[in-house]
């Protein structure tokens, strides 16, 4: 009598979709918007509302450039943490990536690629899939234990992350001092710009094998044709991963708190008034 085969061999065909479409929607998806948000803080000087409600001395003191950087990021990031339902948002996405991890983990195990013998491009492709899930792993853990749990432990600094600083507290997390670079604040920029590398590369190297699990690219000519595709909207999102980056290394950690400090106020002030408004709106019905 033979041995029935285990759970993952039994759904194989089931589960291979399944982990390549959590890998999409909703981990790609999410990825996508996270750094397209976080790099405004690169490109927000090009957002024509980006300074809108800062006073004009906060402005002068801190320069356009810097109050439109700073005022789009944390615009972008009020929005996402103000969100109805946040928390099942976040549970969801949890749940995912702890589902893809789990049966990533599995399949880079009990695979066998051929790169010491046949060195051609899927067996590499294979190999830095494999290795940039590991690590894209210990990234996403540590960006959310430091930034979200406040494991500052962890960070060259004790200042917790918060949204309503979100520029200024990463900034800080990522340079461990306010001008220049802490040798703790170099071995975290580091580690960040490997981990969103890998990231990125994941991504857009799995949505090249997730069309071919998903038979959408039978032919080798669909496959090339494909994987430009891929490229292209890898290395874009790589500019972008990148541009993250060196905007919080780059950015005036005092200029930015006074931009946030503003922002903050403003926003305050705004929510007072429409408490204000609907109360005597009410008193009058």
């Amino acid at each position: 009598m033979g041995t029935e085969p285990g759970f993952f061999k039994r759904h194989h065909f089931l589960l291979r979709r399944l982990h390549s479409l959590s890998g999409i929607v909703p981990i790609g998806l999410f990825l996508v918007n996270h750094l397209l948000t976080n790099s405004t803080i690169a490109w927000g000087m090009i957002n024509s509302r980006g300074a809108e409600g800062l006073p004009p001395s906060v402005i002068e003191q801190v320069g356009q450039s810097t109050a439109m950087r700073v005022g789009t990021f944390q615009h972008e990031v009020g929005f996402i943490n103000n969100m109805p339902f946040l928390i099942l948002i976040e549970i969801a996405l949890w749940v995912s990536i702890a589902f893809h991890a789990i049966l990533g983990v599995y399949y880079a195990t009990s695979g066998s690629p051929n790169v010491k013998h046949y060195a051609y491009q899927d067996n590499w492709r294979y190999s830095l899939q494999r290795l940039t899930g590991y690590v894209a792993i210990l990234y996403i853990f540590y960006h959310v234990a430091t930034l979200r749990w406040g494991w500052t432990w962890l960070t060259p600094t004790d200042e917790p992350w918060t949204y309503e600083r979100a520029s200024s507290t990463l900034a800080m997390a990522l340079r461990g001092q306010m001008t220049g670079l802490s040798a703790g604040g170099m071995a975290v920029s580091l580690f960040y710009f490997i981990g969103i590398t890998a990231c990125v590369y994941h991504f857009a190297n799995g949505l090249w094998t997730a069309a071919i699990s998903w038979g959408l690219t039978v032919s080798e000519s669909a496959q090339k044709r494909w994987g430009y595709v891929c490229t292209g909207f890898g290395a874009a999102l790589m500019l972008l991963a990148w541009a993250s980056l060196i905007g919080f290394l780059t950015i005036d950690i005092d200029d930015a708190r006074q931009v946030e400090m503003s922002k903050h106020a403003t926003t305050a002030a705004t929510d007072q008034n429409a408490l204000v408004e609907h109360l005597a709106a009410a008193e009058t019905e």
